[in-house]
């Protein structure tokens, strides 16, 4: 029997499309068609790449051909996939009032002095004559309250335009707001992702900052729900990254300038700070002891084109000055404390250099559609 082209584009025109009414011949999914005596040579174009979506439309095929044209036709259905670009399901968050600039500061692993580094980081922005505030969005393992002697207060509600609202706590010009002021100092918080980042929205959405010209965010250890839903809740302007020059932190630090800096986050990273960058006994002041490595974060920031920001020397004072509540950095001239300040000022220096070159504060938007692995 001689098939014609003609038969095969009849018959086609009544096999429906599995989403809709359209015909697939109708729909331009058929792309193109080959006749050999007997066989017939079918090649389809369809945005679906499912098994079950395919074999649905070969088998109408094959139905309306034998049904329509020739019972013993020969039919051969070739698929190609062209997948449609999706439109991403978006999560916007919006702007703090009254807050210029929020900086991450995040560390790859636990036990490298991230919260040290943030609560000398604020006190020193505040001593510099900026309004400061600290975010302590590490929710498992809180201490920013002690860092500040603040532990054992409690903030006071106040009402604001008809809303009840969260007076954050003070101390040397930085207010501050931590999941350890509402949980007893030897409960353990045990608590699930959402959870934890509902916690850290009513630390951000139910306080009054006021005005502050930068608030920072002391982030949990790692990359996880807490990150997520800190840039989708605010935008933040800028993050930075806390390292020792040990491989194993140095690991860990670049995976997490690597979420960062994934296309779906987006957050600039201002750069990194090597803490506990070497040793300076007290009664050897000229004598520097590597620990844990020589210029390790210096390296890691070379390989990912980013600012090495400080490198803060190991010294007991600065373990000291945490533990009684009142930061280094209020050390006066110390080689902690000027090393600290000077943190600082590379901090403000980049913060204004990034706001010059960026768009000011731009919400940072995440999709659910793309995976956010940074291995």
């Amino acid at each position: 029997m001689n098939i014609s082209t003609k038969q095969i584009e009849d018959a086609l025109s009544e096999v429906k499309v599995p989403e809709g009414d359209k015909s697939i011949w109708g729909s331009g999914i058929v792309k193109n068609i080959q006749i050999f005596g007997e066989e017939v040579i079918l090649d389809l174009e369809i945005n679906n790449p499912t098994l079950q979506y395919k074999k649905r439309i070969e088998v109408d095929c094959l139905k309306i051909i034998h049904n329509k044209v020739y019972e013993k036709a020969i039919i051969k259905v070739n698929f190609s996939v062209t997948q449609q670009e999706e439109k991403p399901n978006i999560i916007k968050g919006k702007e703090i009032p009254g807050v210029n600039n929020i900086i991450a500061i995040s560390s790859g692993k636990g036990g490298v002095g991230k919260s040290t580094i943030t609560a000398n980081l604020a006190v020193a922005l505040s001593d510099l004559g900026y309004k400061v505030g600290v975010v302590d969005a590490d929710i498992y393992g809180p201490s920013m309250h002690i860092m500040f002697d603040l532990e054992g207060s409690v903030p006071e509600s106040i009402e604001l335009n008809g809303k009840s609202k969260i007076k954050p706590l003070e101390n040397y010009g930085v207010k501050l707001l931590s999941i350890g002021f509402f949980t007893q100092s030897q409960q353990a918080v045990v608590w699930r992702g959402p959870m934890a980042s509902k916690a850290l929205n009513q630390l951000i959405w139910d306080a009054n900052w006021g005005d502050l010209d930068y608030l920072l965010v002391d982030l949990p250890p790692g990359t996880g729900d807490i990150h997520l839903s800190l840039v989708q809740s605010i935008p933040v302007t800028g993050a930075v990254v806390v390292s020792t020059p040990q491989a194993i932190a140095l690991a860990d630090a670049k995976k997490g300038v690597n979420m960062f800096q994934l296309e779906t986050i987006n957050v600039p990273v201002l750069g990194i700070v090597e803490n506990m960058a070497y040793f300076t006994p007290e009664e050897l002041p000229n004598n520097k002891y590597y620990i844990f490595g020589k210029e390790g974060a210096k390296g890691l920031a070379e390989q990912m084109n980013i600012d090495l920001l400080a490198e803060i020397p190991l010294v007991q004072s600065v373990r000291e000055a945490s533990d009684i509540g009142r930061p280094a950095v209020l050390q006066g001239s110390t080689d902690v404390a000027i090393a600290l300040s000077n943190l600082a000022k590379k901090v403000i220096e980049k913060i204004e250099t990034r706001n010059s070159e960026l768009e000011k504060t731009k919400v940072v938007e995440t999709t659910h559609s793309r995976g956010c692995s940074t291995n």
